[in-house]
């Protein structure tokens, strides 16, 4: 959808063209009240700056709808169409690497209590596996703000790509 398309839809509209970016329904509701934007920069400036004010429970919320990293995504939506296409570097991995990474994924869960939450995009099985690792060295606290991190960066990106 383009911007002008987004500034003038109605809210029901607006939410569904950004549904898929983060299932956070307070985050969502606030970008489309903030309308209209003058420009792409404005709109992701102000998605940034509502995207910093999340705090464990929206992550826990986010989490409802993210797949581990290296299972198989269900479901036809568009967000499970963009995690698809987000990690298929890791679905294209050899055997020892998605054992590896499911694994660790378990580790992760035993320690912090969720699912391993990592831009996928632009990364390789291996350093998703290294970023696992590497996380499971964190304290509790240290490894919420990197996950919020990671969420911040997939929601800007699936803006992004939304919104052109």
């Amino acid at each position: 959808m383009d911007l002008v398309r987004f500034n003038q839809a109605s809210a029901v509209e607006a939410l569904a063209a950004i549904a898929h970016c983060v299932a956070i329904p307070a985050w969502q509701h606030a970008v489309v009240t903030a309308r209209p934007f003058d420009n792409l920069t404005d709109l992701y400036s102000a998605a940034a700056s509502l995207a910093q004010q999340w705090q464990g429970g929206e992550l826990e919320q986010a989490l409802s709808a993210h797949p581990r990293i290296g299972e198989r995504v269900q479901g036809a939506g568009k967000e499970a169409t963009l995690s698809r296409n987000e990690q298929s570097a890791m679905q294209q991995a050899d055997g020892a690497l998605q054992f590896a990474m499911l694994a660790g994924n378990q580790s992760y869960e035993q320690r912090f209590g969720r699912v391993f939450l990592i831009r996928a995009k632009g990364r390789s099985g291996e350093e998703m596996l290294a970023e696992l690792q590497r996380r499971l060295n964190n304290d509790a606290e240290a490894e919420q703000q990197e996950a919020l991190a990671q969420l911040r960066e997939i929601t800007l990106l699936r803006l992004k790509e939304s919104i052109v």
